[in-house]
């Protein structure tokens, strides 16, 4: 193989959801990065090559506008109402096309597909350099950065940087975890691979090859299927046909694969042609190849996330993201364990902290994680592993590196420096991540300083002053009450109609960081648009940047899903009626309101404006002209900066 050297500052392994907003986080803060991906696309299990969709805190049935916003905001954000808006026919490919074209508008990002980060140079408690290959084009690179981050899942990198790990589930005693095994066993969660199909006009017979497993309806007795108008539909499954968490979902990659595949057509065979269903009109359009996978090796990091901390939501000084997603446990033996509920789903009643330390190894210490592969115990694990929280941290260990570069600091060494773990946080919430309890604290923030805020209209509660209240979403409650130990969610969800539980409430934040309102202005529905708020400030300021955060509500499902019945809960292929769509930008002159830009389609939740010239001014005005449906105006958070 051909060799090259290449020097950078940021190397990161793995180009899931993970990765992607790890590489975009640091790269929008000046860093430079390389990203590894040793598959041709990214996304990871939400790529074209296994179809999961993407769920994070707004857990099974989203949550309550005003009251319980709980997607999660920041980069993962970003891609949902890109993806909303432009793949409204939900084409999986379009995914990974639209993280392939934000990696490559990045100039300081190079992207490596096919790539496989295979050894590490570790000396002095330092990574000095990785080994990675590309056998498509016959090439190895040795990789020098000053931080390395796995975001595998798997864990490659830091395995091979003898970082210590934790693989199977723990017992009680081990963590006093009530939801963990009485003994420890090397047990996970196991593997899927998913399929789609579609109705055709005409019978489309179905028969299977030889090596199929063969099932009858026994086995289906706690696994629904076939509920049209569900996502437990014919056109898009399913999950729980999960196997392999009694062998090594490393190790055993291969013979996962190949079972899998027998137990998937076996399912598509029953349901096909001795089911009661009527499927004579239904034919495969796709079946995967590549496992989705859950869990395999978690790190030793400088904290281990337990069961505790998520139940009582314990605060961290170094918190970096949150979770919500319910305590998630599967059988490892998957579909070979009919007597047992495919998952058993432990509702959290509030959202938690993931601190930075989980992200952190103590040695090599230039070396972090982020994604299923983080510290924590399998039962912490069984929440934090979903995709958007996943991203959520991502985002939250990207901004801590880029951070600890600029400030010359090794990533282990940042816990302890509570200043410079304040603006790593301040700077989250600057990109729209949404951090429990924490609000802009910005001193550079104009807005926070400025003389008033006045608007056209206000709602009561809701006047223009709330653009400035230092949190951009309403996390109050009510909480969701936790399951009793005799039943899960999953019982709920056998016994619904639509497959889905029934679930009261939505997590919220805990109520003494939960920060109570609306945390945004909004016009009267009685007065019709234009409207308009106007800030000022007691002298003229020079104002060169100017970051909005509209309304996107985030307490509703959005996700791209094959699923047509989970689809059905979201309001999908459109931008989201709550934003602002057409909104002009004015600051006040000698000779009157002067535009400095004039803004059209916007769909986006955050937006970003740089006015390298503008005058000095002593106020600014947002007029807002429409929206995407709503009959009044919301505008979270207004910052200016000089």
């Amino acid at each position: 193989m051909n060799l090259s050297t290449r020097h950078t500052d940021i190397v990161i392994a793995g180009g899931g959801m993970t990765g992607v907003c790890c590489a975009l986080a640091a790269v929008r803060l000046g860093a430079r990065v390389i990203l590894c991906q040793d598959r041709s696309v990214l996304g990871g299990n939400a790529s074209s090559e296994i179809r999961m969709h993407i769920v994070g805190a707004t857990g099974l049935s989203g949550g309550t506008a005003l009251e319980t916003e709980l997607r999660e905001g920041g980069l993962m954000e970003e891609i949902r109402l890109d993806l909303a808006v432009h793949n409204p026919q939900r084409a999986p490919a379009l995914l990974d096309l639209l993280l392939y074209d934000k990696c490559r508008q990045e100039p300081n990002l190079t992207l490596l597909l096919n790539t496989t980060v295979g050894s590490a140079d570790v000396k002095n408690d330092l990574i000095h350099s990785v080994r990675a290959e590309r056998p498509s084009t016959e090439e190895a690179f040795t990789l020098h950065a000053k931080t390395f981050i796995d975001c595998t899942g798997d864990g490659r990198l830091a395995f091979e940087a003898g970082v210590p790990f934790t693989h199977g589930r723990e017992s009680q005693a081990a963590h006093g975890e009530t939801l963990a095994q009485p003994v420890s066993d090397p047990h996970t969660l196991g593997s899927t691979l998913l399929l789609q199909a579609r109705k055709h006009p005409r019978p489309m017979p179905f028969t299977p090859p030889p090596w199929v497993r063969r099932f009858d309806q026994d086995h289906f007795t706690l696994r629904p299927y076939g509920q049209l108008g569900s996502d437990l539909g014919l056109e898009y499954g399913y999950w729980w046909v999960e196997w392999g968490g009694c062998l090594d979902t490393i190790r055993d990659n291969e013979r996962i694969r190949d079972e899998l595949l027998a137990i998937t057509l076996g399912v598509w065979d029953f349901i096909k042609n001795r089911s009661e269903l009527d499927a004579s009109h239904w034919a495969l359009d796709w079946i995967g190849f590549l496992p989705g996978k859950r869990e395999s090796r978690r790190f030793i990091g400088q904290h281990v996330l337990t069961e505790s901390d998520l139940l009582r939501s314990r605060a961290f000084p170094d918190t970096i993201a949150y979770g919500g997603w319910p305590i998630d446990t599967h059988p490892p033996e998957g579909i070979d364990a009919p007597h047992l509920p495919p998952c058993h789903q432990h509702p959290l009643p509030y959202l938690y902290d993931i601190p930075l330390r989980a992200c952190l190894a103590t040695t090599p210490r230039n070396l972090m994680f982020a994604g299923r592969n983080l510290s924590a115990t399998h039962i912490a694990f069984a929440s934090t592993r979903v995709m958007a929280t996943c991203a959520a941290i991502g985002q939250g260990v990207g901004t801590a590196a880029a951070m600890a570069i600029r400030e010359n600091r090794l990533p282990a060494d940042l816990p302890s420096h509570p200043d410079l773990l304040h603006r790593i946080q301040q700077q989250l919430l600057k990109d729209d991540a949404y951090l429990i309890g924490h609000r802009n604290q910005d001193p550079l923030d104009l807005v926070r300083t400025a003389i008033s805020l006045t608007a056209s209209s206000s709602q009561r509660g809701a006047g223009p002053d709330q653009v400035r209240s230092g949190q951009t979403r309403s996390v109050h409650g009510p909480p969701q009450p936790s399951a009793p130990s005799s039943g899960s969610l999953w019982d709920q969800v056998l016994a619904s109609a639509d497959g889905h539980a029934s679930i009261t409430h939505a997590p919220c934040a805990p109520p003494d960081r939960a920060h109570p309102g609306p945390h945004r202005w909004m016009s009267d529905p009685a007065q019709p648009l234009p409207t308009w708020l106007e800030i000022r400030w007691d002298q003229p300021v020079t104002l060169r940047h100017l970051i909005l955060i509209f309304d996107t509500g985030l307490h509703r499902l959005l996700t791209l899903s094959q699923a047509d019945g989970y689809t059905q809960k979201m309001l999908w292929g459109q931008p989201q009626p709550e934003t602002i769509r057409d909104y002009t930008l004015e600051l006040e002159t000698p000779s009157g309101w002067s535009t400095l830009a004039a803004i059209t389609d916007n769909y986006q939740r955050r937006r970003s404006h740089h006015f390298p010239s503008a005058p000095p001014s002593s106020a600014l005005r947002i007029n807002i002209t429409a929206t995407h449906g709503l009959d009044h105006v919301r505008l979270l958070e207004v910052r200016a900066y000089a």
